[in-house]
């Protein structure tokens, strides 16, 4: 196949209730796509990953901090961490996120 082509990333996960809900949309060469939904207050505590990674909001808000630096990501926003960079996140408003895995293997 030449290419994999994913037309809504937001059809395929939804926010529920009081909880944190992850699922991985896409397993390919050098990346693996994540998509995570949270309710309000919902968080990831402190946590680094083995690769960098892309942070995209499709709608909500979410506070992230990594070091010294915290940012409100907001629809349509970016960040990029680089590997083991510690980081943590908490939801302002019920949020769904895309979670890109580069993987430079």
């Amino acid at each position: 196949m030449a290419m994999t082509h994913l037309p809504d990333l937001g059809a395929l996960i939804e926010t529920n209730e009081d909880a944190t809900v992850s699922r991985t949309a896409l397993r390919a060469e050098g990346v693996r796509i994540v998509l995570f939904s949270f309710d309000t207050g919902q968080e990831l505590t402190e946590h680094t990953a083995a690769m960098p990674v892309l942070l995209h909001l499709i709608d909500g808000a979410i506070t992230v901090t990594a070091g010294d630096d915290t940012v409100e990501l907001l629809p349509g926003g970016v960040i990029h961490l680089p590997a083991r960079q510690p980081h943590s996140l908490v939801a302002t408003q019920p949020s769904r996120m895309v979670l890109t895995m580069l993987d430079p293997r």
